[in-house]
């Protein structure tokens, strides 16, 4: 792979990174309720949904997963469904965000930020668009997927870190004055991760 061909990807990945997605919005809420730490197990659940995503596209899967309209409308309401009611229970939940027993499992972060990523049908789609654009037939496939997808799983690990920094930031400074709101703002953070995920177009590109 050209140095050309990676640039033009690296470029095309930061624009689409640029807006928050329902999974950014998901590290921020859980930041800022959980701690960046312990949130980065919502990372990595993001994370590895994208790399089989990516490993979906890379051996032609996406572009049959695709075409099953019903199966991506399924799992992207039933995402929208969780999310919704995560961020509702949380928001009534009268437990102080600062002590640990309202902190979550790290697995419980993980499975909340893989089922989010995998029920967003734009995901898959972006990469069955974009990776047959950078793949050459003529190249190693396996050193051009290895390239790819560490250069978009880097990418988006640094956006969701610094979504999560962010809010791990405000939540120590403002905790003393704010703390018993934090379920409240974590919860309609999830609401809004839900409705983000809601508005994405399956058939859209």
């Amino acid at each position: 792979m050209s140095m050309q061909v990676w640039l033009v990807y690296l470029m095309t990945v930061l624009a689409f990174m640029c807006i928050p997605g329902p999974s950014h919005i998901l590290m921020l809420s859980n930041s800022l309720t959980n701690g960046f730490q312990r949130s980065t197990a919502t990372a990595v659940g993001d994370l590895s949904a994208n790399f089989l995503q990516m490993l979906a596209a890379a051996v032609g899967l996406a572009s049959l997963l695709q075409s099953s309209q019903n199966y991506f409308v399924a799992i992207k309401w039933a995402g929208v469904a969780y999310l919704t009611y995560a961020g509702i229970r949380l928001f009534f939940t009268k437990h102080s965000p600062i002590k640990s027993a309202s902190q979550r499992s790290a697995p419980s972060l993980y499975w909340q930020g893989f089922i989010t990523s995998a029920a967003n049908p734009k995901a898959i789609i972006f990469f069955a668009a974009l990776f047959p654009q950078f793949l050459s037939q003529s190249q190693p496939m396996a050193a051009q997927f290895f390239i790819l997808s560490i250069t978009y799983l880097t990418i988006d690990g640094l956006f969701l870190c610094g979504y999560g920094r962010f809010a791990d930031f405000l939540a120590a400074k403002y905790r003393s004055h704010l703390g018993h709101y934090f379920n409240q703002m974590s919860g309609s953070l999830f609401v809004l991760a839900a409705f983000l995920l809601a508005i994405k177009n399956v058939a859209s590109k």
